[in-house]
């Protein structure tokens, strides 16, 4: 989809018109990914207004719309293949300590493989990112935080859209509302909620929706928001994150930091894999390792610290890092699956003899100890698991049953017919959910600021995204405002940090607050970086070559 430009000249003003200076090569059309809006209305909605607005500066941008599993692949694995793409980080509970998004997501060690998939380069925010991570006090951590998202502020690496404000809806005649948790910066779908609510009535199941096609239930592959709902209850943890945001034992019964950089770990007794077979510290050592050994490269950062590990005894393990990590406890230890050693070894000894890593093994029947066991996968269709009985935290309800439901609406008017009655995803106008609550009676919703975000990713490989000045452009024309109403509803918060305002402390709200935006702005960022503007189209500075048209 392609649009008119109006007035594109009087955005720059006459004196780039007339200038003497060289125009380099005119800058290609821009490809922007959207997924549909039928299933991301939002989503949808706010690429066309990004186009429109950057097209006001005489770029041509073709919006391109394909479903999420073909999105992520080209994005994912073809990362000098794309310029600009809608994206989302979901707000997973291990993100409530920020260095997950700080670290993962921007360090240069990551780009190659890893969630740096944008590609981006900065060495001074390395040495941030690294810094914070090993720094202990509480305020001077917050201070170097601040500072990583003062420098990605200023560079622009990607364009920070808002955080959501999710709402999630369910039936108050299937569920016992007391027994649904709201977990901070998560709100009520989580894995606390999927644990804990008490069925009533006849009902026995959670049954749920979700707008996207599940991936992957790879313990050992962060595949996507959705697929991560499912590996949560399958796998366990050493820790898991509290509804309050803090990290608490899990499959650990215990944890004592010996020193800065030593921590004792006592497993919890009479833990079983799904097959029968006991879950051993050699497991919980072996599913460190395979992190810290490359062959899951998305986990990799996560075990990055960790010097060793010693077993002492039947129960306890012995963590040795590198350095003092602020973090670990939520970054590693609440982020790591624990995998059966009896099941992965084998394939992880023979995919080290190919091109391919763990990511792209998929288990005809994924094993874990978790609170749910799989059941089935009916691709395009739904997956079911089922209670995990002999869990030390048994779930309340019998079934646990995922229906793929791609048009928002639809899945609203299947919560409303009793089809499904937990609405997990709703990229709808949460006006329309409110008003439905209010008719029906019977449902109960809630909202809550999230801790990811939406965002538009500017492949930092790719001219004209390998240049701060033109990033930063297309960002500043874009006012965050207009997102926020016109896609969002209302229903979002502006962002310029990754760092959402769910995490009060981390946050630098003063980035957004202080954001100034509009096609003005943006057009005097590019006069000053040298970009020209011939017959309506957008130029190179200089004698800079397009090196990438067709």
């Amino acid at each position: 989809m392609k649009y008119l430009r109006k007035n594109v000249a009087a955005a720059f003003g006459v004196a780039i018109m007339a200038g003497p200076a060289l125009a380099g090569d005119e800058i290609r059309t821009i490809e922007l990914f959207s997924r549909p809006q039928a299933s991301q209305p939002a989503e949808f909605q706010s690429v066309q207004l990004i186009a429109q607005e950057w097209e006001k500066l005489g770029l041509d941008v073709e919006v391109k719309v394909m479903p999420w599993e073909q999105l992520s692949d080209i994005v994912w694995y073809q990362r000098d293949k794309w310029d600009a793409t809608a994206w989302q980080m979901v707000g997973r509970p291990e993100r409530s300590d920020p260095d997950e998004i700080v670290y993962n997501l921007f360090h240069s060690t990551t780009a190659e493989k890893g969630y740096n998939f944008i590609g981006y380069q900065n060495a001074a925010f390395d040495k941030v990112a690294e810094e914070q991570r090993i720094t202990t006090d509480q305020d001077s951590r917050k201070d170097i935080l601040f500072e990583a998202q003062k420098i990605l502020a200023d560079d622009q690496p990607n364009m920070m859209l808002v955080h959501p404000k999710n709402a999630f809806a369910f039936d108050k005649t299937k569920f016992d509302e007391s027994t649904v948790v709201e977990q901070s910066g998560i709100g009520i779908r989580n894995t606390w909620t999927f644990i804990n609510a008490q069925p009533i009535g006849d009902n026995k199941d959670f049954i749920l929706n979700s707008g996207d096609n599940v991936i992957a239930i790879n313990p050992l592959y962060i595949s996507g928001g959705v697929d991560s709902w499912i590996f949560e209850l399958v796998y366990d943890r050493l820790m898991r994150v509290g509804p309050d945001g803090l990290p608490q034992p899990w499959a650990a019964e215990s944890y004592e930091w010996k020193d800065g950089k030593t921590l004792e770990v006592t497993l919890r007794e009479g833990m079983e894999w799904h097959d029968g077979k006991p879950v051993t510290v050699e497991d919980v050592k072996y599913s460190f390792e395979v992190p810290m050994s490359g062959e899951a490269p998305m986990y990799k950062p996560f075990a990055s610290n960790i010097a060793s590990i010693e077993i002492k005894g039947d129960q306890t393990l012995v963590f040795n890092l590198n350095d003092a990590s602020a973090s670990f406890l939520t970054s590693s230890l609440a982020k790591i699956n624990l995998i059966p050693k009896h099941v992965w070894e084998p394939i992880i000894e023979d995919l080290k003899t190919k091109d391919e890593n763990a990511e792209s093994h998929q288990e005809e029947m994924p094993i874990g100890s978790g609170p749910y066991k799989f059941e089935r996968w009916l691709a395009n269709e739904e997956i079911v698991l089922s209670a995990n009985e002999g869990h030390f935290n048994a779930p309340k309800a019998d079934r646990w049953i995922l229906r793929i439901v791609p048009n928002t609406e639809a899945a609203l008017g299947m919560l409303r017919s009793g089809e499904i009655n937990f609405l997990a995803e709703f990229s709808g106008d949460p006006k329309v959910l409110e008003e439905a609550a209010a008719a029906d009676g019977d449902l109960s919703v809630v909202s809550t600021v999230d801790i990811g975000f939406r965002y538009i990713a500017f492949n930092n490989r790719r001219p004209p995204f390998d240049d701060p000045a033109f990033r930063k452009a297309l960002s500043t024309a874009v006012d965050r405002r207009l997102i926020v109403n016109a896609a969002f509803k209302g229903f979002a918060v502006p962002s310029n940090s990754v760092v959402s305002p769910a995490l009060g402390f981390w946050s630098d709200t003063s980035l957004v607050e202080g954001f100034e935006a509009g096609r003005d702005k943006a057009a005097a960022i590019l006069e000053e970086a040298g970009y020209k503007l011939e017959g309506g189209r957008l130029h190179y500075p200089g004698d800079q070559q397009e090196t990438l048209a067709d």
